[in-house]
This record gives C-alpha cells, sequence and structure tokens, in this order.
C-alpha cells in the first residue's frame, strides 16, 4: 500500500490541504475555509476534523495514512508542538501537534508556515541539489527560511527568518510590529499598493501596480523600484547573515517573474563587497509549497518517532 502523510497549510482565510507520499507527490488536494472569526477554538476544531476526513479519503482509496503534518501563521514551538501566538487564526499556546496526533492516533509535526515551505523548495522545488536555501516570502507580509541539508532553522524562540522586520528605512512607515522603516513596511505587496496610493491618490492592488510600472505608468514605476531597492537592501543584510547559495524568492510577488527578479539580483549584486553573490530563482511550488512542507514535516516526525 501506499503510505501517505495527511498535510494541512493553515492561512489566515484558507487550508490547503492534501495527501504527501513518501516522494513529495500531492496524490489528493482540498481546500476549506480557515473560519478564522469563528475564533481560535473554531478553527482548532476546523483543522481536526479537516484532518480526520483526509485520513478517511486516504483509506478509501486504498492508501495508508502514517503521519500527519500541520503549518500555521505566527510564532510556532516547532519542539513542543505548539502554536504559540497568530494573530490570524486567533491562536495563543495551542498544542496542536499533541491534538492532531491523538485525534487520528498518528505521529504528528506542527510547523511554521513560511520554513515549511521553504523545506518544500529546497528539497523539491527550486532550490532542489542546493545544501544551503534561502527561501524569502513576499506577500501581504515578508518572511524567510534558512534551510540547510533540507532542514529549516527556527530559531531559540521559533522566531528566526523574520526579515520583514529588519530595518531597510530608519524612520520610514510604521511596522505592524511597532518599529517604523521594517522591509515588510516598504517592500511587501501591501506596503506596494499602500504607497502606490500615497503617490497616484488612488487605490491599485500589487500585481495591478506591476502591470502599470511594466506598461510605462511613471507613478506605478516610482513605487515599484522604491520597493525593489528596498529588497535588495533587505536581501544583501540576509546573504551577509546566512550566506545561501540560493536564494529562492516566493510568495504573490515573485509572480511578477523577470519585471522583479532581473532588478532585484542587479541591486543585490551592486551592494555585495566580500560576500558571494546567491543565485536569485523564482519559487517553483506556488502555493503547494506549504502543504508540502506539512506533508514533509510530518514524513519526518514519523522516522523520528
Amino acid at each position: 500500500m501506499t503510505e501517505v502523510v495527511v498535510a494541512l497549510d493553515v492561512g489566515g482565510t484558507a487550508m490547503k490541504c492534501g495527501l504527501v507520499t513518501e516522494s513529495g507527490e500531492l496524490r489528493h488536494a482540498e481546500r476549506h475555509p480557515t473560519n478564522a472569526a469563528a475564533g481560535g477554538a473554531a478553527v482548532v476544531s476546523a483543522i481536526l476534523d479537516v484532518a480526520a476526513g483526509l485520513a478517511d479519503k486516504a483509506r478509501a482509496e486504498g492508501l495508508t495514512p502514517v503521519a500527519a503534518g500541520v503549518t500555521v501563521p505566527g510564532v510556532v514551538d516547532e519542539a513542543h508542538g505548539v502554536a504559540v501566538w497568530a494573530a490570524n487564526v486567533g491562536f495563543r499556546d495551542v498544542p496542536l501537534r499533541d491534538l492532531v496526533a491523538d485525534r487520528l492516533g498518528l505521529p504528528a509535526a506542527l510547523g511554521h508556515d513560511v520554513r515549511a515551505g521553504g523545506v518544500a523548495e529546497a528539497r523539491l522545488g527550486a532550490g532542489a541539489g542546493r545544501r544551503h536555501v534561502l527561501f524569502v516570502a513576499i506577500g501581504t507580509g515578508i518572511a524567510a527560511a534558512h534551510v540547510v541539508d533540507g532542514r529549516a532553522f527556527a530559531g531559540a524562540h521559533g522566531s528566526a527568518g523574520e526579515v520583514g522586520h529588519v530595518v531597510v528605512r530608519p524612520g520610514g512607515p510604521e511596522c505592524g510590529c511597532g518599529a517604523r522603516g521594517c522591509l515588510e513596511s516598504v517592500a511587501s505587496a501591501s506596503a506596494l499598493a499602500r504607497r502606490y496610493a500615497s503617490l497616484a491618490g488612488a487605490p491599485l492592488s500589487a500585481a495591478e501596480v506591476a502591470a502599470a510600472a511594466l506598461a510605462g505608468d511613471a507613478v506605478a514605476a516610482q513605487a515599484w523600484n522604491e520597493a525593489v531597492e528596498a529588497l535588495a537592501d533587505g536581501l544583501t543584510i540576509a546573504q551577509t547573515l546566512f550566506d545561501p547559495e540560493v536564494v529562492v524568492v516566493g510568495g504573490g510577488l515573485a509572480e511578477a517573474g523577470a519585471q522583479l527578479l532581473a532588478p532585484l539580483a542587479n541591486g543585490v549584486r551592486a551592494r555585495l563587497t566580500f560576500q558571494r553573490e546567491p543565485a536569485l530563482v523564482r519559487a517553483a511550488l506556488g502555493d503547494a509549497a506549504g502543504c508540502l512542507g506539512a506533508g514533509l514535516l510530518g514524513r519526518d516526525a514519523m522516522e523520528a518517532a
């Protein structure tokens, strides 16, 4: 029988879920609303129900569920399997790993969504074959995962990789963390949209700003270039700290492809002195990365049990 891991990538609005084989194939995929507005307890209940449903689905299709992996945003204590804090899903000190393991009767792992996505990209995606990978997700916020030999490092307190909160524009816009001029506050997709609105007096999404800049809109080009320059500053700091072979860029802003990656690579190259230049590539797994990463973490937990 084919063994599979029950995998759930829990976001603020939706859960991307599936059954992941040992080779990293997504054999079955589902999406479910997170229903975060109902509160953390309701989200936990939904996670457990979806996980149980996936395990039943596997058995019905002749597959053998052998473990479970769940990824969540926020601060995660991976060693103890606790979702410490996640404002957008209402978690506070939730022992989610043990709750899932008890419900399914299977070994389980709990991970951080970006770190799990980084693991998936390093093992299966754009970083495959490289020992030292830095995965940077640029979306509503900005976060990174430092992956070495296929394993991501969470840090002493579960918050490693928060490059979005490196200050690149001192005294700049206020960030959600309370500081000013964080990379996330000036170069995330949401920051790009805010900057364009402040310059043009009209709203556009980040994708629309990128398209307008490509079409020659001067205001959009200014907002876009400012974001790229800030990202180049942030990635230069990250390269200095982590020295990866490859930087894999994912998240919504990476959908711009060469429009982002070409000037970003040039910007990083121009800032480097003694540091070695990393390869800068677009993520390959899209929004399946978190679910695949959850599957890999579940498999690791089973093998370690």
